[in-house]
């Protein structure tokens, strides 16, 4: 079948996006499901700072690659050996497909899976093979199984769950990637219990996620930290107790004097040394500090590791929120459709898929949360 797809063609484009089009908007040929995969008509699907690290280079992958992996949309069809879903289902994408038998599959862990990480870094789906095609036969790149800024896209079966259909798909979208990896970060990799103080650095739509879950989670305290005051004042009306500019001199200072000492939990996810050094700083003695940011592969920081041994410290990294999706993204969605994690709040504006340069310029210059493609 014929459908619209966003392609990236080659990494590194000039900024704005609008004027050099990293993305194409082009017509492209999507084969039917193979074994095990799922055609999925698509409802919406978010722009993140994770396919923005591709467009920029930050994170390089094959080209040419259809780009998006935050989506949600509504099963066209099923392969061979797809049995638990059918036609009309509606599903949330999940960027780690799962193979269910390595390692950190058989240990509860599928974030982690060995053959899902191999696949994403190829281009390919689960099963090794590409289903998005060029006129005249060329493979386009899958972008993290999912390749969601399409009219549709094929995906193993592992990389999709079934949802409440009584959640709209834009919202939906969010569960996918901003959801499960900002709540997880705070619920999973922190195991933040209640009456904690949580510091989430970085309020873009993970870290205002994990701003929600450290709410959930019942913690005393929840400290946000950015440059941007917009988005801090977002934070407050999410539900933090407390915020701070990052661009202030004495904010460290200011934040321990003000958590007597330092927050249990630091959740760092702005993605820059900067900010996971601001994070390990404010992070209080025998305290957690955790990074779900992704910088650039070669930055790196320097550490004393007396501070680990003399304080007890503990650093963790957090990968789609240590999360099984399965299990948890039906638990958000079931919290959200309560009123207990408000997750509409972080949507910022619906984009057609023409304007997807665009919209990538605004999370670039941080004048947007979260953005939706609608179809």
């Amino acid at each position: 079948m014929k459908i619209r797809a966003a392609v990236l063609n080659e990494m590194g484009a000039a900024l704005p996006y609008a004027r050099s089009k990293p993305l194409r908007i082009e017509e492209v040929e999507l084969e039917g499901p193979g074994q095990g995969e799922v055609l999925v008509r698509m409802g919406a699907a978010g722009l993140c700072h994770s396919d923005l690290s591709v467009i920029n280079g930050d994170r390089p992958r094959p080209t040419p690659m259809a780009l998006g992996h935050e989506a949600a949309g509504v099963v066209e069809a099923v392969g061979p050996g797809v049995d638990d879903l059918r036609k009309g289902d509606h599903v949330v994408l999940v960027f780690i497909p799962s193979c269910g038998h390595c390692n950190p599959c058989a240990e509860g862990r599928p974030a982690l899976c060995e053959n899902g990480a191999a696949a994403n870094t190829a281009g390919t789906l689960l099963s090794g093979a590409r289903r998005i095609f060029r006129e005249g036969g060329g493979p386009i790149n899958h972008h993290m199984g999912c390749s969601a800024f399409a009219e549709a896209a094929v995906v193993s079966r592992r990389s999709c769950v079934k949802v409440d259909p009584a959640l709209a798909l834009e919202e939906a979208a969010l569960f996918g990637c901003a959801v499960l990896t900002g709540v997880g970060a705070v619920v999973n990799t922190a195991q933040a219990r209640a009456g904690a103080t949580v510091a989430v650095v970085g309020l873009g739509g993970v870290g205002l996620a994990s701003v929600l879950g450290a709410v959930a989670s019942g913690a005393r305290r929840v400290v946000a930290i950015d440059l941007s005051e917009d988005k801090l004042k977002l934070a407050s009306v999410l539900g933090a107790t407390d915020g701070f500019n990052a661009g202030d001199a004495d904010m460290v200072d200011r934040v321990r004097k003000a958590t007597g000492g330092g927050v249990d939990f630091a959740i760092e996810m702005a993605g820059s040394t900067r900010a996971f050094e601001t994070a390990y700083r404010i992070t209080r003695r025998g305290g957690t500090t955790v990074t779900a940011g992704l910088p650039n592969p070669t930055a790196t920081w320097p550490m004393s590791p007396t501070h680990l041994v003399a304080e007890e410290r503990t650093i963790k990294g957090s990968y789609i929120g240590t999360c099984v999706p399965q299990r948890d993204l039906p638990r958000y969605i079931d919290l959200y459709l309560r009123g207990k994690l408000p997750v509409d709040r972080l949507m910022t504006g619906r984009l057609a898929l023409d304007q997807i340069n665009e919209g990538f310029d605004q999370l670039h210059e941080g004048r947007a949360v979260r953005q939706v493609v609608a179809f």
